[in-house]
């Protein structure tokens, strides 16, 4: 699918594949490195890995990618709970999106794409936001994201404790 944003630049999102490893690697670490506490995987942990760990996330659950162009500017990946009494739930998780392209279409097209893949599957869409980062927050409540509770002290990042708000998205 192609969005466009107000500058009128087209945006394409798409499920990753085996083609894409490198780049969402990159995005990855990126994203880890200048936002440690909106993320709970380390960046050097993730670093270290080899490129087949990064290929074995993208072949095990869906991601995908927005692209301005051939450049990959943003990703968002979601997994279904496991067990026979969570299985109505999905988690909506690593959602970034290059700061340059940061109030474009990328960000709600990506949401778009996991809760039309959700839609069928599972009755909710769960996630958790850094309670500090108001413009995520706000974006989570124009994408339709309620707020349900926090858990205080969820990351400790450099010797500081960050909030996550938690909140879901009921699909049906």
């Amino acid at each position: 699918m192609a969005w466009k944003d107000q500058t009128m630049t087209e945006i394409t999102v798409r499920r990753l594949g085996e083609a894409d490893v490198e780049a969402w690697r990159e995005l990855r670490l990126e994203a880890l490195e200048r936002h440690p506490e909106a993320f709970g995987s380390p960046l050097v942990a993730e670093a270290a890995q080899p490129l087949g760990f990064f290929a074995d996330r993208i072949a095990r659950g869906p991601i995908w990618g927005a692209f301005s162009g051939m450049e990959m500017v943003g990703s968002v990946g979601f997994f279904v709970c496991d067990g026979a009494k969570r299985k109505h739930k999905g988690v909506l998780w690593g959602l970034y999106v290059r700061e340059a392209v940061r109030g474009s279409a990328a960000a709600g097209a990506l949401v778009e794409a996991v809760l039309d893949h959700a839609r069928g599957t599972v009755e909710v869409v769960q996630l958790s936001v850094d309670a500090d980062n108001r413009r995520a927050c706000r974006f989570y409540d124009r994408m339709g994201f309620l707020a349900y509770g926090l858990e205080r002290h969820a990351l400790k990042v450099g010797g500081r404790y960050h909030d996550e708000e938690l909140r879901a998205r009921f699909l049906t």
